[in-house]
């Protein structure tokens, strides 16, 4: 998203309360870490107005973003899911969620949780991310990759140093502004 998003957002019906009280904040929780991946993925192409829309959608269909629920979809999920008019019904999407949730349990081997591997990592540049995430996950390009680090307090950018949301923000210390 961009400056303008700092000028629009704030008081709008759809976007207004995910500017001034998520995007950019940072999380250590698992199923919000899960959730923003997913829905970046599902954003692809579309409107984030889109998305925050059938957030609610994507919640009931994806078991409320449960890692361990997700990563035992199997073909009659996915069947179910591409059925189901409140998603994006997009195949390589659907599967990537189911993936990604598996990919993730992976993760909890090795790092303890998403957060985990996130430090581990960082900080590098949004390139270098970008690699590691299509290394790791499907479905995870530059866009993709950068708004969620973005939307979780991986990278800066999500809010302009004016925007009131940006001090406090701040004083959550966000690992972009530790690595700063």
């Amino acid at each position: 998203m961009s400056a303008a998003y700092c000028r629009s957002a704030p008081g709008d019906p759809i976007h207004g309360l995910y500017h001034d009280t998520e995007y950019g904040f940072p999380t250590k929780e698992e199923g919000v870490l899960f959730e923003r991946l997913m829905l970046e993925i599902n954003q692809a192409g579309l409107s984030w107005a889109t998305i925050l829309r059938k957030r609610a959608a994507f919640r009931a269909a994806f078991a409320d973003f449960s890692v361990d629920r997700v990563a035992a979809f199997g073909p009659a999920d996915t069947d179910r899911l591409l059925a189901d008019p409140g998603i994006i019904r997009n195949r390589l999407k659907i599967e990537a969620a189911t993936e990604n949730a598996r990919r993730l349990q992976a993760l909890w081997q090795s790092h303890g949780s998403l957060t985990g591997w996130l430090d581990a990592h960082h900080p590098r540049s949004p390139g270098d991310w970008t690699k590691l995430f299509r290394q790791t996950f499907r479905f995870t390009g530059g866009l993709i990759v950068g708004e969620f680090l973005m939307s979780v307090g991986y990278l800066p950018g999500a809010h302009e140093p004016d925007c009131p949301v940006y001090a406090r923000i701040l004083e959550l210390s966000p690992p972009w502004a530790r690595a700063a």
